[in-house]
């Protein structure tokens, strides 16, 4: 039998012209959104005096080499991008771990105060971060930690939100596929790390760019811990730029641009990670 030609589906007029201002809407806020980011790149072409011209430059300029040759002789930025890099990817790795770990006990085993322990970390997402400040400072320098690494690193490896998002991706995997694991004889971490923790891999790569950012933008902490100039993260030595009375523009234009590129970078290649985690729990079945 021949199938019957189907007539064409058409579209309501005020349906074709509502889509329409809806994709007009989304092209204005995009090319918005982009704006601060078109004209951080192109001050960071041009001198701190041609930004105040009247009018203000709206072309790049040639200045990028000498804006990069001073800001590298003024903060080493290569050497706090590097600083940045290291304590960004060691608390991204070592604090989604401990998340999942803890979001996988929450979320499969049965013990007792299970529930008073899911509320006391969530209580914990209800304290400032101004309030563990002199505190933690308090005990940093009780055990000589100030001027170094681990103190930036170590106190916040343990996230609350972390742990809470790794707990709703592991609440909905099948038990059955566990006790199967279990009955062939893998033990409790190579179950883990090979059955469970690919199935959760949108709420992960969440949990890494959320984590990640965190760190690469975290300015108050690194402030107070490093002394040091040579250990000073990006966000601490681009700081240092602004002084009473001169503010290298340029050069706070062309640091933050270069800063933004790894994150673009890490949000490129977990994109749609991110997408599936934050929608992860937004359809059941």
């Amino acid at each position: 039998m021949t199938a019957l030609p189907q007539a064409p589906v058409r579209v309501h007029p005020a349906r074709r012209a509502g889509r329409v201002l809806v994709r007009l809407f989304l092209v204005a806020g995009a090319v918005v959104s982009l704006v601060p980011f078109l004209w951080m790149a192109i001050a960071s072409t041009h001198s701190t005096s041609e930004l105040f011209r009247s009018p203000p430059p709206f072309l790049p300029g040639g200045q990028l080499l000498d804006n990069l040759v001073r800001l590298q002789d003024t903060i080493g930025f290569g050497r706090v991008l590097l600083n940045s890099v290291g304590i960004a990817v060691v608390h991204t790795v070592l604090s989604s771990l401990i998340a999942a770990m803890c979001g996988y006990g929450l979320a499969k085993f049965r013990f007792r105060g299970r529930g008073l322990l899911l509320g006391a970390v969530l209580a914990t997402m209800m304290i400032p971060f101004q309030v563990l400040l002199v505190p933690l400072f308090q005990m940093m320098a009780s055990i000589g930690w100030i001027d170094s690494y681990q103190a930036v690193v170590l106190p916040f490896l343990v996230n609350s939100f972390g742990i809470l998002l790794m707990r709703q991706g592991f609440v909905d995997f099948p038990d059955e596929l566990l006790e199967s694991a279990r009955i062939d004889g893998s033990g409790e971490l190579r179950t883990f790390y090979q059955v469970v923790l690919p199935c959760v891999r949108p709420q992960l790569g969440a949990l890494v760019i959320f984590t990640f950012m965190a760190q690469w933008n975290s300015f108050i902490w690194p402030l107070l811990m490093l002394n040091s100039e040579d250990k000073y993260t990006v966000p601490v030595a681009l700081n240092t730029l602004t002084g009473l009375t001169h503010v290298d523009y340029s050069g706070l234009m062309l640091g933050s641009l270069l800063a933004t590129l790894p994150l673009m970078l890490l949000f490129l290649l977990f994109q749609r990670q991110f997408v599936a985690g934050l929608l992860g729990g937004a359809v059941k079945g």
